[in-house]
């Protein structure tokens, strides 16, 4: 589909859900703050007496700010107070407060309070408007300047207080704070700061907000494979999840959107868009959603613990999609999610030659050596279509083609005995291991084929044929050098090639060899030396060398000498290969100038005879 196309598609689909109700355009925030109107005050109740400030976070909607109650009752006090002009406050009521508000707004104040007396402390602005239970409401007296920056109350019995306070024009920053004390020292008018601060805060005056539209510093998008909606919504940071989703499963897309103030976003239009078919479905913050039937979803909510489903077009069939999130328009995450298939290949590698008259596999140090602790003599990798590993233990049914293995008496069985159940590439178990069972004669089979069956669908998957060998443990054995010839420096290997006793390449069989001796002069080993080897599933064992020592070399022709002693005592015979080995520099010998001596003095001699015979025939 072109891009073109599914632009006029997606704008059909809000044009319909418009028309429907389905999708309604967000209004104009009246109040042009994002601090909600029916927000909820914390009650004056949580907070501790003679220790707290609160501020109301629910707005006014009559243009000016409303004092609390003051007659009855603590309770009243909280719930009847509204602020005018808010645009986010901290969650804090001690001494370490933060709001923004609107240049010439209104801030709601109350306070629990056992006081005798108590003073709010403004560095500018004008209090108005005061109440306080148990008292007539009225102030006693304001300060002696009349600049109204100070509120000071004789509480004498009241359990609360509350107060007006409205920010200058100007913006910029300022404080406000509640003094209170019962002993010498309260506060009075002349002294307000007397006695024990009780709560401050400082408020932002800012000219117009920068709330209520989309901030990327102070959203969260992520992926996540939780389907529970109490785990879904607790993901607050902006890290998608590692985990793999496997087939039939959903991706979720979770996000939190938020203004340049960190508060939510009131319900917007949210428009979701996914490539390659998959299918979405939007959820909200109470309803997890389910897997969809479209590549494009439309919703009005609001943009807080949201998620959006990602489900595959194609049932058992790999995806790979990219998601697109918009709020009223504006791109507000973008993910790319991966769900794997069904089990489509399996391939079997890291194939290990099986000891005679034996079923089980090798330990895990002796074969793989992955850390997993599993034995086995081959692995297997399942992959769906796209290629991804896939986790076979709870999907499926591994088997042993019979025909396979028609027609010879060599191995007896084949079978997976640990199923993978991790699909990360760096996972020992993103791969089964496998044994088999020979009998007493050796031999390979190269026709050797696995099934996996698909649970779900019953599709049966076949492997390409491998071979599987079977010998008896290392008799005899033959030593090579990569090279006949080496200079100081070069890296030299030696091969060891080990036969059983029919003269078959032995068995993978840990420590049949027995330790060994290498005797070799000017050569510095690199690989471990002298240790049982693992061998190869071709009976072989390699050794690296550096070529010469750490107090130099030699030049010379030397006979390196390779003793496996368990061995040679029985039937083998010690390997005495041999190695030419140079300095890298000029390696010429007395020997050799002498020659070219010789052989330069018998060429001017055969040209004087030359001469001596043109010379007589004239």
């Amino acid at each position: 589909m072109s891009t073109k196309t599914l632009r006029k598609r997606i704008a059909l689909t809000v044009v319909a859900a418009l028309a429907t109700g389905v999708l309604s355009v967000a209004p104009a925030n009246a109040h042009n703050t994002t601090v909600a109107t029916t927000a909820t005050n914390t009650a004056m109740s949580v907070g501790t007496v003679n220790g707290s400030m609160f501020v109301a976070t629910k707005l006014s909607t009559t243009g000016s700010g409303v004092v609390g109650g003051a007659t009855s009752g603590p309770a009243i006090i909280s719930a009847a107070a509204l602020s005018l002009g808010l645009l986010t406050k901290d969650a804090s009521s001690g001494t370490a407060q933060t709001a923004t508000m609107l240049a010439g707004g209104t801030l709601s104040f109350y306070a629990p309070t056992s006081a005798t007396d108590m003073a709010f402390v403004a560095s500018a602005g004008t209090f108005a408007g005061t109440s306080g239970t148990g008292y007539n409401g009225a102030l006693t007296s304001w300060a002696t300047n009349q600049t109204r920056t100070l509120a000071f109350f004789d509480v004498n019995t009241a359990t609360g207080v509350s107060q007006l306070w409205t920010a200058p024009t100007t913006v910029g920053t300022y404080t406000v704070s509640l003094y209170g004390g019962t002993t010498t020292g309260a506060p009075t008018v002349d002294a307000p700061t007397g006695g024990s601060l009780q709560g401050k805060i400082t408020v932002t005056v800012v000219a117009a907000s920068a709330g209520g539209s989309y901030s990327n510093v102070y959203s969260v998008c992520n992926t996540s494979s939780l389907s529970a909606r109490a785990l879904i919504t607790a993901d607050t940071a902006n890290v998608d999840s590692t985990s793999t989703v496997t087939n039939g499963g959903l991706w979720y897309i979770n996000f939190n959107l938020a203004d340049a103030y960190a508060n939510a976003l009131d319900s917007g239009n949210i428009v979701a868009t996914a490539t390659n078919g998959a299918l979405l479905s939007l959820g909200t913050s109470t309803a997890t959603p389910i897997a969809g039937t479209a590549s494009t979803v439309v919703g009005y909510s609001a943009g807080s613990l949201t998620s959006v489903a990602v489900a595959q077009p194609t049932a058992n069939a790999p995806l790979t999609t990219t998601v697109t999130i918009t709020y009223n328009g504006t791109t507000v995450c973008t993910k790319t999610v991966s769900i794997r298939g069904e089990v489509a290949k399996i391939a079997v590698s890291n194939i290990f030659t099986q000891d005679l008259s034996t079923g089980t596999g090798l330990a895990d140090a002796s074969w793989i050596g992955d850390g997993s602790g599993r034995t086995g003599l081959f692995t297997v990798l399942a992959t769906d279509a796209a290629g991804g590993q896939v986790a076979t233990s709870t999907i499926g049914t591994y088997a042993v083609s019979a025909a396979s293995l028609a027609g010879q008496l060599t191995i007896s069985s084949v079978s997976v005995n640990n199923s993978a159940t991790a699909t990360s590439s760096t996972a020992a178990q993103r791969y089964s291991t496998g044994i088999y069972t020979c009998g007493a004669a050796a031999g390979e089979v190269k026709t050797t084929k696995l099934t996996f069956t698909n649970t779900g669908t019953g599709n049966v998957v076949t492997s390409d044929a491998f071979t599987l060998r079977c010998a008896d443990d290392p008799y005899t054995y033959t030593a090579s050098w990569d090279k006949a010839s080496y200079s100081q420096g070069e890296i030299a290997t030696l091969t060891v090639s080990f036969l059983d006793s029919k003269g078959f390449a032995a068995n993978n069989n840990a420590g049949a060899t027995g330790t060994w001796v290498g005797v070799t002069p000017m050569l510095t080993p690199v690989s471990a030396t002298g240790s049982a080897p693992v061998l190869t599933n071709a009976g072989t064992k390699t050794y690296t060398y550096t070529v010469g020592t750490a107090s130099g070399m030699t030049a010379g022709t030397y006979t390196t000498i390779i003793d496996f002693s368990s061995l040679t005592a029985v039937a083998a015979t010690k390997q005495t290969p041999v190695l030419k080995l140079t300095t890298g520099g000029d390696t010429t010998t007395n020997a050799d100038v002498l020659k070219s001596i010789v052989a330069l003095i018998a060429s001017i001699n055969k040209q004087i005879q030359a001469l001596q015979k043109l010379i007589l025939k004239r």
